[in-house]
């Protein structure tokens, strides 16, 4: 089988590249490795990986620094992969720039999923696509208009604001941060409460039943994913 994308993994854990190469070659990628933050950074800037798993623990440095590096001169999809539980290293590796965060130990399949998710979503923001199909609905990022069966739902201009740069990033994990300053400008970052309430005011009318919702998802202490499908 030809190999479709190139992925670099980097992890200095020998065992973490024995259990993955297989899975991932047979899942037609092609598969690299580096082992420090430093041979990471050159390899991604050297090669361009079509998508790139990271650890968060590597000898040299924190894997927060090579996304920070990275983002600097790539839009690669960066999976990172952790065992680090804090809430709070999920949030900053978000907010850097990474596009999803993966615990370890980690079923493959999730895994699997969760990388074909960024790689859509990289495909999808460089085509600039007009329409976002998500969760049922179809959101024209054009006419400002949110369909659903057919059915046009009448949303406020910042409701739409907030569903369209959701839908954006179907699939992935956004946080309140980085919603609020994309929707509501760089002041208003530390307003989760107020992000909350628009949240909810946008389940009533896109959800089918509110109180489970299965279009906007809840991570919790993170921010929000929207379903891609």
């Amino acid at each position: 089988m030809t190999a479709k994308y190139q992925v670099l993994v980097v992890d200095d854990e020998a065992a973490i590249l024995r259990f993955l190469k297989p899975a991932l070659e047979a899942n037609s990628y092609q598969v690299a490795s580096a082992a420090t933050a430093a041979e990471g950074v050159k390899r991604i800037a050297a090669e361009t990986p079509d998508i790139v798993l990271l650890d968060l623990g590597l000898p040299d440095g924190d894997g927060k620094d090579v996304i920070r590096q990275v983002r600097q001169f790539s839009d690669v999809p960066i999976v990172v992969l952790s065992a680090r539980e804090r809430e709070m290293e999920k949030i900053e590796a978000l907010d850097l720039g990474a596009d999803d965060y993966v615990n370890k130990p980690f079923n493959v399949g999730e895994l699997l999923a969760r990388m074909r998710t960024a790689l859509r979503h990289r495909m999808q923001r460089n085509a600039e696509v007009p329409v976002l199909k998500v969760g049922g609905l179809e959101v024209d990022a054009v006419r400002h208009r949110v369909m659903r069966g057919g059915v046009e739902l009448k949303l406020t201009p910042k409701e739409f604001e907030l569903l369209a740069f959701l839908a954006k990033h179907a699939g992935r994990v956004v946080t309140h941060r980085q919603i609020l300053a994309a929707v509501w400008g760089p002041a208003h970052t530390e307003d989760t409460q107020y992000l909350r309430v628009y949240v909810g005011q946008l389940r009533q009318k896109i959800e089918e039943r509110p109180d489970d919702p299965r279009v906007i998802l809840t991570e919790p202490g993170i921010g929000y994913r929207i379903a891609d499908r």
